[in-house]
């Protein structure tokens, strides 16, 4: 089992920035790849990014350059740093991991809670 805990939500304006952060516990051994996902009001949930165990980088590429992705496998940690940020944003982000590369797939095994971040216009 892997337990996953996000933080660093919060209310942001519009144009600013927000980091959120995941850590991983229990069997991290397990974990290959590493992604967060985002679920706005009333849509489904969607795939953000995610960073394998090789630091392979996948994005939605309507977010690619705005949002950026890393991991320290130490601490078993995945950060997504949020720039330029727009109401379009608003939404509870998930922090995901997986024991294989799943690409933007969703099928992934542990789930955190999520954070959220509401940015206003």
């Amino acid at each position: 089992q892997v337990q996953l805990v996000e933080s660093g939500g919060g209310l942001v304006q519009a144009g600013g920035s927000l980091r959120i952060s995941c850590v991983a516990s229990g069997h991290t051994g397990d974990i290959y790849t590493m992604a967060w996902f985002r679920q706005a009001p009333g849509k489904e949930r969607e795939f953000v990014a995610a960073i394998s165990g090789t630091a392979r980088i996948y994005f939605t590429d309507s977010l690619k350059g705005r949002f950026t992705i890393s991991r320290d496998n130490a601490k078993a940690t995945v950060v997504l740093h949020m720039n330029s940020l727009g109401p379009v944003d608003t939404a509870v982000y998930y922090c995901a991991t997986h024991s294989d590369d799943l690409g933007q797939a969703p099928e992934f095994s542990y789930w955190g809670r999520g954070t959220q971040v509401t940015v206003s216009s």
